[in-house]
């Protein structure tokens, strides 16, 4: 396997050993791939996904703008979702990515949307 991957899983779990999500404070949880952004609230006590949101999504797809911008609508669509569910507050799973650039975009586009992490 890649080292890059191998050095992220490391990061990851041990993020996961502090990180966990239950129902009135799910994991919102981030999956960076090239091209696109995913991101879920996970309730890890059922193991059940409440939410998610991604790039792929029509009305996002829709938008103009470069991957940091459409990350932020990302985290503001997952938000949005979140609120209608009754939660308002998460645990944020940056999953072994930096916070930096697309990750850091999903967190603050969920923070103005009215999460609280």
């Amino acid at each position: 396997m890649n080292t890059k991957v191998i050095r992220r899983q490391k990061i990851r779990y041990r993020i996961r050993k502090k990180v966990g999500g239950t129902a009135q404070t799910p994991r919102f949880s981030v999956f960076r791939s090239n091209a696109e952004i995913y991101v879920q609230l996970i309730d890890d006590t059922n193991g059940t996904t409440l939410a998610s949101a991604s790039s792929r999504d029509k009305d996002i797809v829709a938008q103009k703008g470069n991957k940091s911008e459409k990350s932020k609508l990302v985290g503001a669509a997952l938000a949005t979702k979140a609120v209608a569910l009754g939660l308002t507050k998460v645990v944020f799973d940056r999953s072994g990515y930096l916070y930096h650039g697309r990750v850091k975009a999903v967190a603050d586009g969920a923070r103005e949307a009215g999460l609280q992490f």
